[in-house]
């Protein structure tokens, strides 16, 4: 079973959302421990992850520091994380397959997602990163030139370029990788987004890609039969936050995209999820699902969370 897990941000901060070094390590330590189980089992496995915390971290830096030092752009946060955090899961991987006494390796590969120069994406900003700030603070960033928008009880928060991920440029990589018995981190935080000029040179762009968008790309890249979600919750619901509120067991991609339409998912939380799901079983795979991080071995096996296949 060739499977891509990817990791939601809950999974590499502390339970309150804090982004510390200890709190990262301890929650990167935790999760890996569900990892190595489905590893054990003898399941290929490629890993992804969210980076919204941290690269929100370093935007707060770039702030902090822009008078002493020049700010780095949002492609160079991306690396930095991807870098970052794949040191944390390759510890924390490492140790907990020697406890099982499991022959593969982990192994991180820092990786490029193509995206189109001319995505609608860069016109209207639409991707949270960072931290929650009140109104007042999110304003005077605003004034700054950024887009910031009201999310509601917790707050306000920065809204950045999302462009769709059209090709995952270092794929080949991981699946060689992949091929030669490691288990992979790779794609991390959606990858690094980069254009490609008229010329073929290829650079980096202003923009986050979503991380559950680009695992759709990169399963099928690698020949993945599974995609599994990692998420804080155990099922995607319909009528959520209402009194009808219901989880989503076993459902076909029509019937998913039909709940999408009107209106069940949020847009910058579920909703990109649910099409990541959708995405992958139309374009050939297995199986899909989106399911809390202790249940992700039941989810591969479709014995749990929202599990998506074709009828």
């Amino acid at each position: 079973m060739r499977v891509v897990i990817a990791l939601g941000g809950n999974a590499m901060t502390g339970p309150d959302g804090s982004a510390s070094a200890e709190d990262q390590r301890r929650a990167v330590d935790a999760a890996m421990e569900d990892v190595a189980d489905l590893v054990a089992d003898g399941a290929e496995v490629v890993l992804t992850h969210g980076n919204g915390p941290q690269v929100g971290n370093l935007l707060v830096k770039n702030e902090l520091a822009a008078h002493v030092v020049p700010p780095v752009p949002l492609d160079w946060c991306g690396a930095q994380t991807q870098a970052t955090i794949g040191m944390l899961v390759l510890n924390a991987l490492d140790t907990a397959l020697a406890r099982r006494g499991a022959i593969p390796r982990p192994a991180v590969v820092v990786t490029r997602t193509l995206v189109a120069a001319d995505d609608p994406g860069f016109q209207h900003p639409t991707k949270p990163i960072g931290r929650y700030l009140p109104e007042k603070e999110a304003r005077r960033l605003i004034g700054h030139g950024e887009a910031w928008e009201d999310r509601g009880a917790k707050g306000w928060r920065r809204m950045v370029a999302s462009p769709e991920p059209l090709e995952i440029l270092d794929a080949p990589a991981i699946r060689s990788l992949l091929e030669g018995g490691f288990v992979v981190v790779g794609a991390g935080g959606g990858g690094i987004p980069v254009v490609r000029g008229g010329d073929g040179d290829v650079s980096g762009a202003s923009a986050v890609i979503d991380k559950d968008l680009a695992a759709a790309v990169l399963a099928r890249a690698v020949g993945a039969e599974l995609l599994v979600i990692a998420t804080d919750v155990d099922n995607a619901v319909r009528g959520f936050g209402t009194p009808e509120a219901a989880p989503i067991g076993r459902v076909t991609p029509a019937q998913l995209r039909a709940l999408a339409a009107d209106g069940h998912f949020a847009s910058g939380s579920m909703g990109p999820k649910v099409e990541a799901t959708i995405r992958f079983v139309e374009g050939g795979g297995r199986r899909a699902a989106i399911t809390s991080l202790a249940r992700i071995a039941a989810a591969s096996r479709g014995e749990a969370g929202t599990v998506v296949e074709r009828s």
